[in-house]
């Protein structure tokens, strides 16, 4: 394990460490994901930037996004 991540002695607290910054970095990616959608990224740009399929990146934020009432561009 890398000398800078702090280890506690209870794996409860470890473990619950994990569930919040998981919870934390789908929080972050939902916010940049919105944000670069409503600068008219596409969805293969966002796809690129995370690492993942353009499908992948679809399936995950479509929905939440045209909830949150973004036009959403088709591909052409």
């Amino acid at each position: 394990m890398p000398a800078d991540i702090p280890v506690t002695q209870e794996p409860a607290d470890a473990l619950a460490a994990v569930v919040a910054l998981r919870r934390l970095a789908d929080q972050l990616e939902d916010a940049a994901v919105e944000q670069a959608m409503r600068a008219g990224w596409s969805w293969p740009q966002v796809a690129e930037a995370l690492g993942v399929t353009r499908q992948a990146v679809h399936k995950k934020h479509a929905k939440r996004l045209i909830a949150a009432g973004l036009t959403l561009r088709r591909r052409q």
